[in-house]
């Protein structure tokens, strides 16, 4: 894939960029993961996951887990599991319209940040997915490029507490507060553990 295209060359020509931007793309875009990039991506709780439809409409979502939850699988795959949402699939159902996505990994405490690029499957019979405690599909992405971001204006952060509702093996999450509002409680699919009364929830 061609890192750049006509919109971002007019504007590095706007402002004479052109030929920084070039030496980045030599220098630091790749289409492996170095071990470092695999030990990065693997320690992170959370990255975001840009998508769009087959009209072009994009979405930006955050997605979070135990560090690891995202696992790089060779030098251009890496996986991650979509858990119970909110039922919407606006992340996984534009990977089925167009699977063209962006990924961004962040530190904020060491501030460091890195960008994937590349095309993506979803699955919910996946030979992984077993392994993934609480998936409910596993979706694979192929890097077409991955570079780091300068992290300079990354605002530094500490993490204060892992959620709570992140699936983990062994254990059953609490059931959100909101599936049991009567405006949805109705339409909760079946076998959705809200359904169940005896299970525990937020106050």
């Amino acid at each position: 894939m061609d890192l750049y295209h006509q919109g971002s060359r007019q504007l590095q020509d706007q402002c004479d960029t052109r030929r920084l931007a070039d030496r980045i793309d030599e220098q630091l875009s790749r289409t492996a993961f170095s071990a470092d990039d695999r030990a990065f991506v693997e320690s992170r709780a959370f990255f975001f996951i840009a998508t769009a439809d087959a009209n072009g409409w994009p979405d930006c979502s955050y997605k979070g887990g135990l560090p690891g939850f995202v696992r790089v699988l060779d030098e251009r795959t890496l996986a991650f599991p979509s858990y119970d949402g909110n039922g919407m699939f606006r992340s996984l159902g534009n990977l089925l319209a167009n699977a063209q996505v962006g990924l961004l990994f962040i530190d904020f405490e060491a501030p460091r940040r890195l960008r994937v690029l590349g095309t993506a499957s979803v699955d919910a019979a996946d030979p992984l997915l077993p392994e993934f405690a609480g998936a409910q599909h596993l979706v694979r992405v192929r890097a077409d490029r991955i570079f780091p971001n300068c992290p300079r204006y990354i605002h530094r952060m500490q993490l204060v507490e892992l959620s709570a509702y992140v699936p983990k093996a062994g254990t059953s999450p609490p059931v959100p507060a909101w599936k049991r509002f009567a405006a949805f409680r109705d339409v909760l699919p079946r076998g959705d553990p809200a359904n169940a009364s005896e299970t525990p929830g937020d106050p």
